[in-house]
């Protein structure tokens, strides 16, 4: 099976669409979700605006690779090595403690902030070209079904984006599942495509 993969004009023009303070649509391995540039206070605000979303729901993080964690987060908690040792790339969301530096916006006001490695080709490319994390929020009014095809995010968001990235079909249905660290344990914040008792699996076999 060819991996979708998108050119190189098109993976330049969407970083420079981020830098400006736009917003891209992109396949992940779950939906379609809407990248724009974390550290931009007007981003984020157009970000939340477009999609009806309330201010106190944050908005999760796509890295390229661990090392990135070191501006986002003031922690790593335990367990959280093994995890990503075994499940990333893929749809796993690790909430941790955030960095001061990030805007109250991105972390809904809570101080944490969710971050996974994506597995799709696309969202790889992008998140890479752009050399630094990106949000990725479901394309999709706040309420509405996540899209799961470029012609998706059209017919939902038409022109309020200003970029999509066709990767092709995704798989839709559950999303990423989301883990937090509380009381001296991993938690599970949100059921997703990797079930608790995978992540209970992999942390046993450690």
């Amino acid at each position: 099976m060819v991996k979708p993969q998108v050119r190189e004009e098109a993976l330049a023009n969407a970083c420079a669409v981020l830098r400006a303070g736009g917003v891209v649509a992109f396949p992940t391995e779950t939906y379609y979700g809407l990248a724009v540039d974390p550290f931009n206070q007007a981003a984020l605000s157009r970000l939340f605006a477009l999609k009806g979303r309330s201010p106190d729901k944050p908005v999760l993080l796509i890295i390229d690779n661990p090392s990135q964690l070191a501006s986002l987060v003031t922690e790593i908690p335990p367990s959280f090595p093994i995890l990503m040792e075994k499940f990333w790339p893929g749809p796993l969301t690790l909430v941790f403690p955030g960095a001061a530096t990030l805007p109250e916006m991105l972390t809904g006001f809570r101080g944490t902030i969710g971050v996974r490695v994506s597995s799709h080709p696309v969202a790889r490319q992008l998140v890479r070209a752009f050399g630094r994390p990106i949000t990725a929020t479901s394309a999709n009014f706040s309420g509405q079904s996540a899209a799961v095809a470029a012609s998706g995010v059209l017919a939902q968001l038409g022109p309020e984006v200003d970029v999509v990235l066709d990767g092709g079909k995704t798989p839709g249905g559950l999303g990423s599942t989301l883990l937090g660290y509380q009381e001296g344990k991993v938690c599970l914040l949100r059921v997703g495509v990797i079930s608790f008792a995978e992540i209970e699996a992999g942390l046993a076999g450690a």
